[in-house]
């Protein structure tokens, strides 16, 4: 079972650049005209928080937080104003310099999400397009694991080029004691279809998905699966978690995600699963509906 309470937390885009070109980026052709969320409502937001205490964690995200210069100052500030609990989303690769990863961790950074594409060098490097990511970001999540206080979580994007390295993604991780929760989010195109073939069927997808489960779990490490239709999983159906912390960010991103036509399936109306998405729009254009396999909760 998930170990975090999406809902105590509220998640903040502060940054629309990266220096990875990973093939499964959802908004590579958005970075450039969505905006960051400002400093201003940065500040409103703490100053909410401090008076309401409605949330207990932060979460610092972007196409890539570390470029920001300031990051450590916006965490020494949400840990001023009361949050009892500051997250980075990042690809990690700059947490591979310990001089940097410390500052983050003295900073009060306590929560680390890190996107891991693939098992090794080559399969991580070859998703990334960026040659040398996956060394510096294992090389980042063993550092972290010095820390006692701090806690990690990785999330690895299943597509065509991914799904069969899901095991050997955990089984690579296995040394890393901070290493809390995997998530394992199923890709879908943010528009009507897949150009660029990278959505899996998820009958291939299932068996590796549920074997990477299991070895997780066995490791002591809770599990989060998303945009998966849950009467697949059968017994594993209580690892789908689509609940996401309060965003905010651009909503011009919302134009783009409406794009993807969640919410098909052939049993919609008799399902009572309250965290399946179904299936969307670019899915079914490519492997149907699933009739014969679906079923409802």
């Amino acid at each position: 079972m998930a170990i975090y309470d999406h809902s105590k937390y509220v998640s903040l885009t502060m940054e629309f650049r990266c220096n990875l070109k990973c093939v499964h980026c959802m908004i590579e052709g958005t970075m450039d005209r969505l905006a960051p969320e400002s400093d201003e409502s940065f500040a409103e937001l703490l100053e909410h928080n401090r008076r309401t205490r409605q949330w207990s964690g932060l979460i610092l995200t972007g196409s890539e937080i570390t470029l920001r210069r300031d990051l450590p100052d916006l965490a020494r500030r949400a840990r001023a104003a009361g949050f009892e609990h500051v997250r980075i989303q990042t690809h990690g690769m700059h947490l591979g310099r310990r001089s940097y990863a410390e500052t983050l961790v003295a900073a009060g950074v306590d929560e680390f999400f890190v996107s891991v594409a693939g098992c090794d060098a080559a399969t991580h490097d070859a998703i990334t397009t960026v040659r040398g990511s996956f060394d510096k970001t294992l090389r980042g999540l063993e550092i972290l694991d010095e820390h006692p206080d701090v806690a990690t979580i990785t999330n690895t994007v299943v597509t065509a080029q991914s799904y069969l390295l899901l095991p050997a993604v955990v089984e690579r991780l296995a040394h890393l004691k901070r290493l809390t929760q995997m998530e394992f989010w199923v890709y879908w195109p943010m528009q009507e279809g897949d150009e660029k073939g990278l959505i899996a069927n998820h009958l291939d997808i299932l068996p590796f998905l549920k074997e990477a489960a299991a070895k997780a779990r066995a490791l002591g490490r809770a599990v989060e699966i998303k945009n998966f239709p849950e009467c697949l999983l059968e017994e594993d159906g209580a690892l789908l978690m689509n609940d996401q912390p309060q965003l905010y960010i651009d909503p011009a991103f919302w134009d783009e995600f409406s794009r993807n036509g969640f919410y098909q399936c052939p049993f919609r109306q008799q399902c009572r699963s309250t965290q399946c998405l179904g299936l969307n729009t670019a899915y079914i254009k490519k492997y149907g509906d699933h009739a014969d396999r679906l079923h409802p909760i």
